[in-house]
């Protein structure tokens, strides 16, 4: 009688590798080859990032990778810009999150992220004391949501909208602010701009096409059909180059769209068709007795769809909206084929720089590491706010 080897590990660990990994000859064999490969392609990646790559094009170049050519002078409204969105980012995570205590692991994270922060960006004393701040306001948002939940949630969307004015008012300028103008908004705080604004636009917009889709007036629905489809048969670089180029022809020709409002038009065009399919999933999955339930206690279809369809659904869609989002976030790249520097336009900008030339994967590496950054802190909120919400 033999007996089993399995039973003879304890370690939950160990058995998990057992199983998984060692459980017969060739998963042995497979999983000694798999480790060697991943060895000699991570010591070729460090040794490249160690001693070959040269990342002083990052250093030197960071201020044009985060705001482009925007007025050096006036650095101090981008600070303020970031100082309100952060403690409004953190004031909303916790209040979503209220119930999540912050954890000592947490807080040394964050800790270490700002003290790096601190120590590799090309700041002066003045900029690092701001950055500090802004960490430090954060925590304060943070304990702030937390305490005071159940008050500020209301009132949550509400701040986000009155931010809005104000950002772009620091941004652009005017009203006793020195104008800035568009073609001098460049490098991440564009796309953020013009992902964050899309994104804002393109929501309700998908959801009407939703709706009008659903309708049962026949006008409405293959308004909405017609546009979803064609939209959607068209590829996005034919959308951008319709809206930079097409858009002024069906202008009064005293009305001059800036190129940064023809891309955000682009954008939202685009992102507004799938949006509306993505919602329209959502919708069919409601079942119909709820909506009859709700008819028979005299509601309204308008009340029926904002208090009964339309939170399930979006709830049921989460993560094909957000998936939405992040791809827009993406897709703000393309941007640059039609002349406007973004994060991508401005890369390119600078490895035209004489001393710089072929530096192709530093540069692509670190705009890459910011585009994965922002995407998966969405995809990260996103996971929690479906937890969130099917508690």
């Amino acid at each position: 009688m033999t007996s089993n080897p399995k039973s003879k590990i304890q370690n939950p660990k160990l058995l998990w590798l057992h199983k998984n990994l060692f459980s017969t000859w060739y998963n042995s064999l497979l999983t000694v080859v798999c480790l060697v490969l991943l060895f000699w392609v991570a010591r070729g990646i460090v040794t490249w990032a160690t001693t070959q790559a040269q990342w002083a094009i990052i250093q030197v170049n960071l201020r044009l990778f985060l705001v482009g050519r925007f007025p050096q002078t006036l650095y101090w409204r981008p600070w303020i810009v970031l100082a309100i969105a952060a403690i409004l980012g953190a004031i909303t995570g916790g209040v979503f999150f209220s119930k999540q205590q912050l954890t000592r692991r947490g807080i040394a994270v964050f800790a270490f992220i700002v003290g790096v922060l601190l120590i590799i960006l090309p700041l002066d004393l003045i900029y690092r004391l701001q950055l500090l701040l802004i960490a430090v306001l954060i925590f304060a948002g943070f304990g702030v949501g937390r305490n005071f939940a159940e008050v500020l949630t209301p009132w949550l969307s509400l701040l986000w909208l009155l931010s809005f004015p104000v950002i772009l008012w620091l941004i652009g300028g005017g009203f006793g602010l020195q104008s800035v103008p568009t073609n001098l908004w460049n490098g991440l705080l564009l796309t953020l701009l013009m992902a964050a604004v899309s994104i804002v636009l393109s929501f309700p917009i998908g959801v009407l096409l939703a709706l009008g889709r659903t309708s049962n007036l026949p006008v409405v629905r293959w308004f909405s059909i017609l546009y979803i489809e064609i939209i959607r048969g068209v590829p996005f670089i034919g959308i951008l180059f319709l809206a930079q180029v097409m858009l002024p022809l069906f202008l009064p020709a005293d009305v001059r769209l800036d190129r940064v409002l023809r891309g955000i038009a682009g954008l939202v065009l685009f992102s507004a068709a799938y949006m509306a399919e993505n919602v329209r999933g959502g919708l069919q999955s409601i079942p119909r007795g709820q909506i009859e339930a709700a008819k028979a206690l005299g509601l309204n279809t308008a009340f029926v769809v904002l208090l009964i369809v339309l939170p399930q659904a979006l709830r049921a869609v989460i993560p094909a909206i957000v998936g939405q989002f992040i791809g827009l976030f993406k897709d703000t790249s393309l941007l640059s084929l039609l002349g406007l520097v973004e994060l991508t336009g401005i890369a390119r900008s600078i490895l035209a720089q004489p001393e710089f030339l072929g530096r192709y994967a530093e540069v692509y590496l670190f705009i890459g590491f910011i585009y994965w950054i922002f995407c998966y802190s969405m995809s990260l909120a996103s996971r929690r706010l479906e937890k969130q919400l099917s508690q």
